[in-house]
């Protein structure tokens, strides 16, 4: 696991958990913030996963 995918997966559970928040309190505003940090974990972790999949396939051409 890459630092790109552990802050993805970090962002994620931050965005979930202030989304909860917002909706057991009752603030819109904080639910949305949840959501939209949500997502970006979600793109951190993708970005994450494509960087290992290159360095992957760049290590396995390397070695043939």
């Amino acid at each position: 696991m890459n630092d790109e995918q552990t802050k993805g997966a970090f962002d994620q559970v931050k965005g979930e958990t202030k989304k909860q928040f917002g909706k057991l309190t009752d603030n819109e505003s904080m639910e949305a913030e949840g959501r939209l940090d949500k997502g970006k974990g979600k793109l951190k972790e993708t970005a994450g996963d494509l960087k290992e999949d290159v360095s992957r396939a760049f290590n396995n051409s390397a070695r043939d």
